[in-house]
C-alpha cells in the first residue's frame, strides 16, 4: 500500500493545505465535500502536488516537516511554484 503526502490549493482563498493519506482520491473527496473541519471554510480544493511513499511513517514525517519547519515549507513552495500557479 502506498501512502501520500499531498498539497491542496483552495480555489476560494488561495490557501495551501498539507496532509497525508493512503487513499488520495477519497481524501480529496472528503476535503471537497466539507467533511474535514479544518478545510471546510476554504472549499473547493485542487490537488497541486503529491509525493508517494511505501511507509506511512515517511509520509507522516514529510507532512510534519512541512507544517512545523519553516525551511522545509519554503523549499517546497519554491519547488512547486509552477504547480501552484497552474492550478489557478
Amino acid at each position: 500500500m502506498m501512502h501520500h503526502f499531498y498539497v491542496l490549493k483552495s480555489k476560494k482563498s488561495e490557501q495551501l493545505y498539507f496532509g497525508y493519506t493512503s487513499d488520495l482520491k477519497e481524501r480529496l473527496l472528503q476535503h471537497n465535500s466539507g467533511l474535514v473541519k479544518s478545510t471546510k471554510p476554504h472549499i473547493p480544493f485542487k490537488l497541486v502536488y503529491c509525493e508517494s511513499y511505501l511507509s506511512k511513517d515517511d509520509a507522516k514525517h514529510r507532512e510534519y516537516s512541512v507544517k512545523l519547519r519553516g525551511n522545509a515549507y519554503l523549499q517546497l513552495k519554491r519547488r512547486i511554484k509552477n504547480c501552484v500557479a497552474e492550478a489557478d
